[in-house]
């Protein structure tokens, strides 16, 4: 069923190892491994190379300031698209119920 021996190696992102470093600095390095679920070598090894690779990279982006009046009209959008969503989720479930009694 499982393919035996296929080892899969997860990718971070500089940002996650600067954040679990930080929370290791706070609680412990075998700790914030085992709350981020990272293997605790990694988390250390990542510590160890703190002064060079794991700097973050400077953002790209500009924290933009909006209205209250244009984050309104945006929560009204979203609260609409919210409810069509939930409309057609009803929609697919009574279907789905549906199709499964016809099955039988």
């Amino acid at each position: 069923m499982g393919k035996k021996g296929l080892v899969r190696y997860r990718r971070y992102t500089d940002e996650f190892k600067m954040e679990a470093v930080r929370l290791a600095e706070s609680v412990g390095a075998t700790e914030a491994a085992k709350r981020l679920g990272v293997p605790d070598g990694s988390l250390r090894n990542w510590i160890n190379r703190r002064g060079g690779k794991l700097e973050l990279p400077a953002r790209s982006t500009v924290a933009v300031k909006r209205t209250i009046a244009e984050v309104e009209a945006e929560n009204i959008r979203l609260r609409q698209e919210l409810e069509s969503t939930q409309l057609d989720l009803e929609i697919v479930k009574k279907a789905a119920a549906y199709f499964a009694k016809e099955s039988r």
